[in-house]
């Protein structure tokens, strides 16, 4: 039973139909030798998605990233504060339920919880407005507020800007909020991947930063047979988007 489901996991992922329909129309195109291009193209495209689903590759493209950064160690109590980017938030309110769900960069938002109970000086600013292509109405600091109140953090503690689309306007428009000091020392919470773009931004737009990176995708050692083309995939979204993401703001800029 334990091969066998391990062997089901391998049916209910899409992109495995994905390489079977590849594989199947390869082995039909070689039959007909006139359908070169098709075959080089069907080759192609199964090497790739191949490629993409080797686990020791994406996790090391996206340990390279998460790397750049270690957490602080010790005492924290030098720290004015944190700035917690957005990004932790699934969107919806639990289907009706009334909850605050967390996505799948929920750690941003749990992790500085304790922190924030251990360092009662601490002030934690939330920035994330509504970074989606057809806003609904919602930012994602009024979510924040919602879990923060929850977390039992007292409200004049934490400070919301919820007007920012990206990591450039996290930045630029934390800064211009009232009473804030971005010469004082503030931790910036954030995914490990994210955080070189985050520190590479803040730091430029003035903010005296330190990283306090969360959410690690990658693992320390992984097998040279490990393979998932969903976990694949997803590491190489996330990494691509950080290496476009940091040229662009470079060539801009804004990093």
């Amino acid at each position: 039973m334990f091969y066998l489901s391990k062997l089901s996991f391998i049916v209910v992922q899409p992109l495995y139909w994905v390489v079977l329909l590849l594989a199947v129309a390869l082995a039909i195109s070689m039959l007909k030798p006139r359908l070169s291009r098709v075959r080089a193209l069907l080759a192609s495209a199964l090497a790739l998605l191949l490629l993409i689903g080797w686990t020791p590759l994406s996790n090391a493209a996206l340990r390279s990233l998460e790397d750049a950064y270690r957490p602080p160690e010790g005492d924290l109590s030098g720290f004015t504060g944190m700035i917690v980017l957005g990004g932790a938030f699934a969107g919806n309110d639990g289907r009706g339920h009334r909850q605050v769900a967390l996505g799948c960069s929920g750690e941003r938002v749990v992790v500085p919880i304790p922190i924030m109970n251990q360092y009662p000086h601490m002030r934690l600013l939330f920035t994330g407005g509504e970074a989606a292509l057809f806003p609904t109405g919602q930012s994602e600091a009024r979510i924040a507020r919602r879990y923060f109140d929850r977390m039992g953090i007292e409200p004049g503690r934490v400070i919301y800007e919820d007007a920012s689309r990206n990591t450039f306007e996290n930045s630029e428009m934390s800064a211009r909020l009232p009473g804030i000091d971005t010469k004082a020392r503030w931790l910036l919470v954030t995914s490990a991947s994210h955080m070189p773009r985050a520190m590479a931004t803040f730091t430029r737009t003035g903010w005296n930063v330190t990283a306090l990176p969360v959410d690690y995708g990658s693992v320390v050692q992984v097998s040279l047979l490990s393979y998932s083309l969903a976990g694949g995939a997803d590491a190489w979204q996330v990494a691509l988007r950080e290496f476009i993401g940091r040229v662009a703001y470079s060539i801009s800029g804004k990093a």
